[in-house]
């Protein structure tokens, strides 16, 4: 069953380590995807979306608008990121969600912890079903390597970050 990405109850976050000390936060407020799924046998979906990168939020405008800048997401030039699963497997109490993540024109392959909720009927009688995934990523990798040295050694922004990714989907 195909199955649209609900943005009004998902959540497309992200977390890096800032000047050594801090995790900085942030979310993507639009984006859209399309989760085929087999209920008999999850590993057998699919899984696709789209981020519209100008969409960050990190709650600092001065640093929103520096990240979609040339210096890391380059927005004029690169307004969209991709993902694209290519396989499904079956891990411990979960699954692992592979797939080619394209950030700023560059595509990767990624892996991310998922766990698959199920499916059921919503009130109004249409099919829902939930997955929340997990993992990292090198920054590096898709040329986002602005960055500055600290007096005190080290950098102001980490390579890996963190993604957390919360999905409802339903029928229509």
């Amino acid at each position: 069953m195909s199955l649209s990405v609900d943005a009004v109850h998902s959540h497309v976050g992200f977390s890096v380590r800032h000047m050594m000390v801090t995790t900085v936060r942030g979310r993507f407020t639009s984006y859209t995807g399309t989760l085929n799924i087999d209920a008999a046998d999850f590993t057998r979906s699919t899984i696709e979306g789209d981020i519209d990168v100008a969409s960050i939020d990190t709650g600092n405008t001065d640093r929103d608008n520096h990240l979609k800048s040339p210096d890391f997401f380059d927005v004029a030039n690169h307004p969209k990121m991709h993902f694209k699963s290519t396989g499904i497997k079956a891990s411990g109490d979960g699954y692992v969600v592979t797939g080619d993540l394209t950030i700023r024109g560059t595509t990767h392959s990624v892996s991310l912890d998922v766990e698959y909720a199920g499916t059921s009927k919503n009130p109004w009688g249409q099919t829902v079903t939930g997955v929340s995934a997990t993992g990292s990523i090198s920054r590096k990798d898709f040329g986002l390597t602005w960055n500055a040295a600290l007096e005190t050694g080290g950098v102001a922004v980490a390579d890996k970050v963190k993604i957390e990714i919360e999905v409802q989907a339903k029928e229509g």
